[in-house]
């Protein structure tokens, strides 16, 4: 039998330390397809692949479809491989030649699709939908490489999706010191290290308020939850939350008081309108299955589900 070692298209003459037992073996060793002729010196290559093949010899290639029977060892990819590929694919949608409609886009044009995406990778969640998980957080993930490639293009302050991941990574290995910098007294759970974060993220951005970097433009229940969970640890006493009958004060405290006993009300409300949805479309099919097109207050009651 012969073996082959599938070489990856990204790591240039990297063999795998599986392959190396079987080249040390080997009667010879040829290349295939996708081995450049200066990689063959440091490959340890004889010489081009034949036609016929003997056992005891192995081939290193980067496309093993021409050796049916053999033994394929691969070239283990590194992890988020995928991702280069992604971002090269962005980068041509958007150069010339690319894609008209991605080439007129900017940051401005793009954010309804953020939000949608988002919320669609929401609901999808809250569905436990494996399969449209993994898409849509394909499709926010697109959204990120597209923003990233719309700003290296920036005349003035041009950045671009490698400063984007480098910054990731500075700031999560500094707001995780007990990780990366061994044991921090601070951190002993999920809550001290909650804590810790916001800790570490307020002297990080020298924030002089609690509530600096909460987003105003979020959704006004989890907005409230948000402002309630910062002030909450700056030991803000409940006593001075908003007092009022109006509806804006009553749903803030509603917000307030859920937040405080350790729910999530944005969660929480979306479960409720997401069943009462439901609700409605069961009993609208009901009623049409009976011919009823419209309904008044006592077909509702009739028809709603008990």
């Amino acid at each position: 039998m012969i073996t082959v070692v599938v070489l990856s298209e990204r790591l240039d003459a990297v063999l795998p330390a599986a392959a190396l037992p079987a080249l040390r073996s080997a009667k010879a060793v040829y290349a295939g397809e996708g081995v450049p002729l200066e990689f063959w010196s440091s490959l340890g290559v004889d010489g081009p692949a034949p036609a016929v093949v003997e056992d005891g010899a192995v081939v290193i290639t980067t496309d093993a479809s021409a050796y049916p029977d053999a033994e394929v060892i691969t070239t283990p990819e590194p992890m988020g491989a995928a991702l280069l590929d992604a971002a090269a694919v962005m980068h041509r949608l958007r150069s010339p030649g690319g894609c008209p409609w991605d080439a007129e886009q900017d940051h401005l044009s793009l954010r309804q699709y953020l939000l949608e995406e988002t919320y669609e990778l929401l609901e999808a969640i809250e569905d436990g939908d494996r399969a449209a998980m993994r898409e849509e957080l394909g499709d926010v993930l697109l959204q990120v490489l597209f923003h990233a490639r719309v700003a290296a293009e920036d005349p003035g302050d041009p950045f671009d999706i490698d400063a984007v991941a480098s910054e990731l990574v500075a700031k999560l290995v500094s707001r995780h010191p007990h990780v990366f910098e061994g044991h921090d007294p601070a951190v002993h759970d999920a809550t001290s290290q909650q804590h810790r974060w916001e800790e570490l993220k307020q002297a990080e951005k020298r924030r002089e308020s609690s509530v600096d970097g909460v987003a105003l433009g979020q959704p006004a229940v989890a907005l409230a939850a948000k402002l309630v969970q910062r002030t909450k640890r700056a030991g803000f006493p409940v006593d001075l939350l908003p007092e009022g009958d109006d509806t804006g004060t009553t749903l803030f405290a509603v917000t307030a008081l859920a937040k405080l006993g350790g729910e999530d009300p944005e969660t929480e409300l979306r479960q409720v309108c997401r069943r009462f949805a439901a609700n409605v479309r069961l009993a609208e099919a009901k009623a049409r299955a009976e011919g009823l097109d419209s309904l008044d207050a006592r077909d509702w009651r009739r028809f709603w589900p008990s």
